[in-house]
């Protein structure tokens, strides 16, 4: 039987239902994971997405043409038929079951598998779906990484900004703009101090709400505004900007997965790293890909040959696909928070502190 996805110029590509899932160069058709730019981009002719993370994609691509779907809706298109399930990554986040002529694949896109009781409150779990072929990221696919349990974490968070607001100096946390700062916001303890975030996190946490997510009360940076007890929530281009420096004397912290590896706090050159990611780690990544249940497995951005060799010696049929995919809520270990990319969702208006 043919292949349901294949690589193309343009992305991954379903040549009986002539769509793309995440393409990196404009198409016709496309289908979106979830809306982080390097899976949801602008100058496609039509988009089909996650219902609930409608408001943060026209928030990022504009005015687009966008069919809705809601979770475990179905849909036909050239005679594949399309579901949507949760992926547990962020707002609106899904995996992209395809079910032609008796054969079924999964598009996971970027996914996090939470422990007991540990679950990302800002969007529904991990949700693993039966599959003959189960196409997975593997950015944190390596042994070294295994997350904590979030609520350690969030304590761990709680008590940095507790110290700081009882010594009188803000506390900047540094985390991606769409999903990293909401996931944040939801387990951290509003009742230390007012929470004041950029301009870019702002824009998307009015998104989450509308979509029914509970979220502490937020304020822009203002002028004159008393931050002595205040956590402000900003995307890592803030490290050692004009506008970090607003804040005057200040400790400065950095959530990420990377922040596992041994000296990347150093290297970030922030006082504090809190080991946070939307992303699974190693143990959840065997986890998701044993309960699909799939007999082949494709990989893509991340450290695939591991996970392909790991695969393989399950006796699982494994191989990978180049994408143009990156990590994009999680900057790569030693790159320096001053030398990020700038985070996408800062571009335009909505970014103005």
């Amino acid at each position: 039987m043919a292949d349901l996805i294949v690589e193309r110029p343009e992305g991954l590509y379903c040549p009986p239902g002539d769509f793309h899932i995440d393409p990196w160069r404009p198409v016709p058709r496309a289908v979106i994971t979830h809306a982080h730019a390097d899976h949801a981009r602008r100058g496609h002719g039509a988009y089909l997405a996650q219902a609930d993370g409608a408001g943060v994609l026209r928030a990022r691509l504009g005015d687009i043409t966008l069919q809705p779907l809601a979770y475990g809706e179905a849909v036909d298109i050239n005679g594949v038929r399309i579901s949507l399930h949760p992926a547990g990554h962020v707002l609106g986040s899904a995996q992209v079951r395809l079910a032609w002529r008796g054969e079924v694949w999964v598009v996971s896109g970027d996914y996090f598998v939470s422990g007991a009781g540990d679950a990302n409150p800002t969007c529904p779990p991990f949700e693993p779906v039966r599959c003959d072929t189960f196409i997975t990221e593997s950015t944190f696919g390596l042994p070294i990484y295994r997350w904590r349990p979030q609520a350690q974490v969030l304590a761990e968070v709680d008590a940095w900004w507790r110290a700081n607001a009882e010594a009188g100096r803000p506390s900047l946390l540094m985390a991606y703009s769409f999903g990293k700062a909401q996931r944040l916001l939801a387990g951290v303890d509003a009742g230390i101090g007012p929470i004041v975030v950029h301009g870019a996190v702002q824009s998307v946490n009015e998104a989450y709400r509308e979509a029914g997510v509970a979220l502490p009360a937020t304020a822009l940076l203002e002028a004159g505004a008393d931050l002595k007890r205040a956590l402000v929530v900003a995307p890592p281009a803030v490290h050692g900007s004009a506008w970090a420096r607003r804040l005057g004397d200040f400790g400065d912290a950095f959530a990420s997965g990377w922040m596992q590896l041994r000296g990347a706090r150093r290297r970030q050159g922030v006082d504090r790293g809190f080991v946070l990611s939307d992303h699974a780690d190693w143990p959840g990544l065997q986890a998701a890909i044993g309960a699909t249940g799939a007999g082949r497995v494709i990989v893509t951005h991340g450290y695939e040959a591991v996970m392909v060799r790991w695969l393989q010696q399950q006796g699982l049929e494994a191989g990978s696909f180049r994408t143009e995919y990156g990590d994009e809520s999680e900057p790569e270990p030693g790159a320096g928070l001053s030398r990020s990319p700038a985070d996408p969702g800062s571009a335009g208006p909505a970014a103005v502190p």
